[in-house]
């Protein structure tokens, strides 16, 4: 089975194998040449410790130089799901558009060994690539980690447990796909719009549910420009809503705020000084930076649970002699 398993997906299996260890030696060149930036480590100028002079030149340089495969990398949450669909979408795809399965059925092999020998080899290397492509992109975006957090989109996406998780899912559609459509290519196509939209919904209404965010409120500092009376979370924070409330806790709609922006402006006043005798507090709503890996957990459950069903569909096609 071993060898039938790798003579039949070997192009795909090698093709992907090549193309992440082009991306993996192109990230390692340039992460270590990033990470020189730092020579105490990235970590080290985190949060109030990156206010240093050297931090933030380091960090300046970081941008300048860095900042363009940053955000090129963004586009390269894909990455797993194209791993995962190109190795899922010919599973079965491929035997029922070549005429193989009269052949691969009727063996001494059971079918359902058959699959579940394919499955598991398939579901393997698509763990292994992503798993490669993980550690090096999260080893690469330490420096930028140090200075952004890890909750941002671009982050999130393409570091921990989630990337194997989007995987193991595109893998799953796929392989469904192909079960049913019987062509390669369509499937890896469903395989490609399921993620996108599956990952849009997870990302703008599911994620910010995973827990309560909290909450913070302060008055506003007198003083100072506008900005100063920002939300409050930290860099690392994933800040869901931040704005202004007034004395009793009521936020303030961006038409009010802009009302006492005006009376400010009328009276000559500095705008905090003028927030702050009004008893105007900011507040920020948040997501503190330590829930990241709770996060991380909850997202990829999700994600395998799914892919769990969807492999559970296909076994359950085979076993009915979907043919």
């Amino acid at each position: 089975m071993t060898w039938l398993i790798w003579r039949q997906h070997r192009t795909e299996v090698c093709v992907l194998g090549l193309l992440v260890g082009v991306f993996g030696i192109a990230l390692l060149v340039l992460g270590t040449q990033a990470h020189d930036l730092f020579p105490g480590g990235a970590a080290r100028c985190a949060g109030q410790a990156g206010g240093t002079d050297a931090c933030a030149a380091s960090f300046r340089r970081l941008d300048e130089e860095y900042g363009y495969v940053e955000n090129l990398l963004a586009a390269f949450y894909l990455v797993p799901v194209v791993i995962g669909a190109f190795l899922g979408a010919p599973l079965l795809a491929r035997e029922l558009e070549d005429g193989t399965w009269q052949l691969a059925w009727t063996q001494a092999v059971p079918r359902m060994l058959w699959l579940a020998a394919k499955l598991a080899a398939l579901a393997g290397v698509t763990v292994a690539l992503t798993g490669m492509f993980t550690a090096v992109l999260t080893w690469f975006r330490q420096p930028f980690d140090a200075w952004e957090g890890r909750f941002q989109y671009d982050a999130f996406d393409l570091e921990g447990l989630v990337p194997v998780a989007y995987a193991l899912f595109a893998f799953g559609v796929a392989t469904a796909a192909g079960a049913i459509l019987r062509r390669s290519l369509p499937a890896f196509g469903v395989a490609l719009g399921a993620f996108l939209a599956a990952r849009m919904s997870v990302a703008l209404l599911a994620r910010p549910a995973y827990a309560t965010p909290l909450t913070s409120m302060q008055p506003v500092p007198v003083g100072g420009s506008p900005d100063q009376a920002g939300h409050l979370p930290s860099f690392a924070d994933w800040t869901i809503d931040h704005g202004y409330a007034d004395a009793t806790g009521r936020r303030l709609s961006g038409t009010e705020y802009a009302e006492l922006e005006a009376a400010a402006d009328r009276a000559g006043t500095n705008l905090n000084q003028f927030l702050h005798a009004r008893g105007i507090q900011q507040f920020g709503v948040y997501h503190p930076a330590d829930r990241f890996w709770t996060f991380q957990l909850i997202e990829a459950a999700l994600f395998v649970a799914v892919a769990a069903v969807l492999i559970g569909v296909v076994v359950w096609r085979v076993r009915r002699r979907m043919v």
